[in-house]
């Protein structure tokens, strides 16, 4: 008898069938003595289709809505169907005698392979596989201590709920949005807080009045000092009031009232987690959440140098404290070889800084595998992410930075100021971060100021500023904040900010994230509660406790079913109104309505405004091709022969003269090469938009 494993994806599968010994490979799945690998393409099985449950919900109808299906149902996904049926063959053989689950070990991995057993009609006891990296050590470990699929249960219930939860609230107020409106709006329990929270942000700009301020600056002794009142402020808004005080301070020494001097220690950051690596990697190369995503993905399914990456935990386990002296060794290369090489000639203690069993969930923090890195394999955007990771796990096992801090107070004419400095004693885990760090004046050894002494003052200074409003989101602080407001989890959240640009809600100005006028208007329409980030909160809180069993999923989902409900009701009695402002006057060859234009996030295009036409038309789309003047991306205008690149600093060229430079260039692209790269620019510009139809808000995943 044998064992069927099932993987979520053909590389992960091919992994476990080597390190298992399956040889006889066909192209759905692995076959040995004792195991059968096979995998899904993610998901399989997805909830149904609104249409599935009765012919009335084939037409979008306000008088059916809302949708609340007595009994759930599954369907297999098309496009995937074919492998769908391998599976389930596999399952239904009599030398079948249980089934692993090798999916993603998390709750979305556990829907999938669950479903699919659901749909296959499975009835073979099930086994799991909870493994957090792919490398033959962790895989083999992980078969020797398989657990019982019962013990995954509460995990199971919770995704379910929350993809019915999702189909409910989303599906529902789509359709009702839509048909009222005529217009494609798209909401969901998830995306419509976070939109509301961008908007909430504009608000507070724009309301925003900017204000003068004002301050002092000294220099004695050898060093800066800083005015600042009885209760540490260091602003004056009256500038008469600080234009009369540098009268006050002129012609008068400096008094030192207090020296105060100590050693710090310093610790590194914490580990990452995944939303604090895709905050970072937006700041520091301008990546989005969901690019950095990917990329991690590569690192630990193909390179399998990284542990899993969708987790929220940055700590460690205790048990795994034996396993980090191969985990420096596998990265012991490059620019952290004598990190490494140093961390190795010391015992590795077990320290409540990044090790705590109680902060870990299903998955420890973001590291490095014990498998050995090749840096020549990575590309540059995953060995960006590769030394970040690695980086900051070498300086979570180092040595703390030491420094002697001096804090001076002091008075002239009965003002007070303060003056700080510090000399660096111990670099410590700082010598990863060397071009970061920054350091405070230096105390140098002949100008500490001595208690009571008087002092000549040299320079005094009047300091001017204006207050700033809060900055615009980018991905990577929308991301963060998301994770602060408990909005979505971090499997999910890339993908919520992706929808909202693809749904013409969001738009991209430089780094910053701006509300489009579509956007405004949905928020005014949706029920109040629906924008609530507190009340998605909630439900992502109640999830988690049903995933560890203890709260019923049952009575969230009546809970689910009467918020539902009531958002219908709300919506149907609404007298809002939905006006494009974005109308151009070229009209729709197909219906003969004017299109809007649309700004995605590949470029500009046509749309009907019609909802059940669906007509649309790239106009412009930006590319990776860069301008040969100032290096920028470029975008392309125009039709057949007559597409032209067009950058930002005024240089234009046609795409047969691009071809023809492309060709020439040393790079050794050939002619092939080029359309080939021109074909992936226009396969992306036709990526699916928002259309009420033409996409499938069945499968509207938050």
């Amino acid at each position: 008898m044998k064992r069927l494993v099932l993987a979520e994806k053909p590389s992960v599968g091919r992994d476990i069938a080597r390190v298992l010994g399956c040889k006889k490979e066909t192209h759905s799945y692995i076959e040995g003595n004792d195991h059968i690998v096979t995998w899904a393409l993610g998901h399989l099985v997805s909830l149904a289709d609104p249409e599935q449950y009765g012919k009335e919900y084939k037409e979008w109808n306000m008088d059916v809505l809302p949708m609340m299906p007595k009994h759930w149902k599954l369907t297999v996904l098309k496009k995937t169907s074919k492998q769908f049926q391998t599976v389930k063959k596999l399952l239904l053989r009599n030398d079948i005698k249980d089934v692993i689950i090798a999916t993603d070990a998390g709750r979305e991995g556990e829907l999938v392979a669950r479903w699919i057993l659901q749909m296959s009609g499975n009835k073979k006891p099930i086994y799991r596989l909870w493994i957090s990296s792919v490398t033959d050590k962790a895989i083999k470990d992980g078969f020797a201590h398989l657990k019982p699929g019962k013990e995954y249960d509460d995990l199971f219930r919770a995704a379910r709920s929350r993809a019915e939860a999702d189909w409910l609230v989303g599906i529902n107020a789509t359709r009702a949005l839509t048909c009222k409106y005529n217009a494609q709006l798209s909401c969901g329990r998830v995306q419509t807080p976070t939109l509301a929270m961008i908007m909430n942000r504009e608000q507070e700009i724009k309301s925003f009045k900017p204000q003068k301020y004002y301050g002092y600056k000294i220099f004695a002794t050898g060093m800066n000092f800083t005015w600042e009142n009885q209760k540490g402020n260091q602003r004056i808004s009256d500038k008469k009031w600080a234009e009369e005080l540098g009268k006050k301070l002129r012609g008068h020494d400096l008094v030192i009232t207090e020296v105060s001097k100590k050693e710090k220690k310093n610790y590194a950051p914490e580990l990452y987690d995944l939303t604090t690596l895709q905050k970072e990697a937006s700041k520091r190369y301008g990546f989005s959440p969901k690019q950095t995503l990917n990329i991690m993905q590569s690192l630990y399914e193909h390179h399998k140098v990284l542990t899993y990456p969708r987790t929220d935990s940055r700590y460690l386990t205790n048990d795994m404290t034996d396993t980090l002296k191969d985990r420096i060794k596998a990265c012991q290369n490059g620019s952290y070889k004598k990190a490494a090489a140093t961390l190795l000639r010391k015992e590795i203690k077990a320290s409540s800084r990044f090790i705590n069993d109680k902060k870990v969930s299903d998955h420890h923090a973001i590291i490095p595998t014990e498998q050995y890195a090749s840096l020549t394999s990575f590309s540059s955007d995953e060995r960006k992410i590769y030394d970040m990771v690695v980086a900051r796990f070498l300086a979570v096992l180092s040595a703390p930075a030491i420094s002697e801090q001096l804090s001076v107070k002091a008075s002239i004419n009965g003002e007070l100021f303060r003056a700080k400095a510090e000399n660096i004693k111990q670099l410590g885990w700082r010598e990863l971060y060397e071009e970061e760090t920054q350091t405070k004046d230096t105390i140098k050894a002949g100008n500490i100021p001595v208690k009571g002494k008087e002092y000549p003052v040299g320079t005094i200074s009047m300091t001017e500023g204006t207050t700033n409003p809060p900055g615009r989101y980018t991905e990577g602080t929308l991301i963060d904040q998301m994770d602060k407001k408990g909005l979505g989890t971090v499997a999910t959240r890339a993908d919520i900010i992706d929808k909202l640009f693809n749904s013409y809600l969001l738009e991209k100005k430089g780094n910053e994230i701006h509300i489009t006028s579509k956007g405004k208007q949905l928020l005014e329409l949706v029920p109040e509660d629906l924008k609530k980030a507190e009340l998605t909160a909630d439900w992502e809180k109640k999830l988690t406790a049903i995933s560890k069993g203890k709260q019923n999923d049952q009575k969230f989902m009546r809970e689910i079913s009467d918020y539902t409900q009531a958002l219908i009701n709300d919506i149907k009695t609404s007298d809002g109104k939905f006006r494009h402002d974005n109308v151009t006057r070229h009209r729709c060859p197909e219906c003969g309505k004017f299109l809007l234009e649309v700004n995605g996030k590949h470029g500009k295009r046509l749309v009907c405004q019609d909802r059940i036409c669906g007509y649309k038309k790239t106009i412009s789309r930006i590319t990776n091709a860069r301008c040969p003047v100032c290096h920028k991306k470029m975008e392309m205008v125009g039709e057949g022969e007559g597409q032209k690149f067009v950058c930002v600093c005024g240089y234009k060229e046609k795409l047969s003269a691009f071809k023809q430079r492309k060709e020439k260039q040393g790079s050794g692209m050939s002619k092939k090469e080029v359309n080939r790269y021109l074909k992936k620019q226009q396969k992306e510009a036709q990526e699916p938009i928002n259309n009420a139809f033409a996409e499938a808000f069945s499968k509207i995943k938050l």
